[in-house]
């Protein structure tokens, strides 16, 4: 009996030893495991991964610019093709895949791209689930109510820099866009003009612009160049305001600064529209234009509004629009 009893409590404390190693190892291959990762707490979640991503699709044209400002080419892009005509800088290189429209990405063209990591907007949210069961889904939002876009946009821009393995490269682009604001407000100060504010719009018709408000990204800009805003009513959480012409009128003392593309005939619409003729800037020949700069975008942005917009200043303004 006593026999039997000692095996059954060998027996038992073997087992008990064995679950317990078992246990151990459970715990080891896990705590290894975190180890290995990395974790960032984004707008849905977590996002875990092992390494540096290396094939990624992104699903809004800020993402789109900041990865390349990184030195890396995404290998899906949502609205591929209009890239080039809004955004322009930096320049998207041939080989990205087209994934479908920006509000409405094709699920099955991401799919077949194999990507390790997904890049999106909070304007995604319900189909983030189902872009989270692809591959892992980075989601942030630079506009949204409240928000305040620069900070965000230099925030992705340094996230991305840390996924990447690049925040070096992502702070060298945050010094350079630093310099290039601090050089360009004093050309602009040496010549004279940074006295009268600057009405920044995108033409919708002949009658009506989208004018680019305090809340905007492009307000860290004009700020960083020494100019002030003309329009100081804030707007939508995008940052900009639609206002006919006459709201134009009310300020006399003011540059108008048009962010190509405009639509085809517009140019001779104004031309013969008391509503543009009468204009205080129009009159004055204080009207400029420069080339597209995604208003909707990051740092990139920023950047290449602050060389456009000194470089179009120091050019001198003229009385229409091209």
């Amino acid at each position: 009996m006593c026999t039997e009893s000692g095996h059954l409590f060998t027996s038992r404390a073997q087992g008990q030893r064995h679950h317990i190693r078992f246990l151990a190892g459970v715990f080891l291959f896990l705590f290894t495991s975190l180890a290995q990762s990395a974790v960032w707490q984004h707008e849905r979640g977590q996002l875990v991964l092992e390494g540096a991503p290396e094939r990624i699709v992104t699903l809004n044209w800020a993402a789109t610019e900041s990865l390349l400002m990184l030195g890396v080419n995404p290998i899906g892009v949502a609205d591929r093709d209009d890239y080039p005509i809004w955004v322009q800088q930096p320049v998207l290189p041939a080989g990205s895949y087209d994934v479908g429209a920006r509000r409405s990405p094709s699920l099955e063209a991401i799919a077949e791209l194999k990507p390790d990591l997904i890049l999106a907007s909070g304007q995604l949210v319900p189909a983030w689930d189902l872009l989270d069961s692809i591959a892992p889904t980075y989601v942030m939002s630079i506009y949204d109510d409240g928000a305040r876009p620069f900070e965000r946009a230099r925030t992705l821009l340094l996230t991305l820099g840390n996924i990447l393995e690049r925040e070096d490269r992502a702070r060298a682009e945050l010094r350079e866009l630093d310099e290039i604001m601090l050089e360009n407000r004093g050309r602009l100060e040496a010549a004279g003009l940074t006295g009268k504010p600057i009405a920044l719009v995108n033409f919708l018709d002949d009658r009506h612009v989208r004018i680019n408000a305090p809340n905007g990204i492009f307000q860290a800009a004009l700020e960083g160049l020494g100019l002030d805003n003309a329009w100081q009513k804030p707007g939508n959480f995008w940052g900009f305001s639609t206002v006919g012409l006459e709201a134009l009128a009310a300020q006399p003392d003011v540059r108008i600064v048009v962010i190509s593309p405009t639509a085809p005939g517009l140019a001779g619409q104004l031309s013969s529209s008391p509503f543009w003729t009468h204009l205080p800037a129009v009159r004055q020949g204080e009207v400029y234009q420069v080339e597209p700069v995604w208003a909707y975008g990051g740092v990139g942005a920023v950047k290449r509004l602050a060389v456009l917009l000194t470089e179009t200043l120091l050019a001198g303004g003229q009385t229409n629009v091209r």
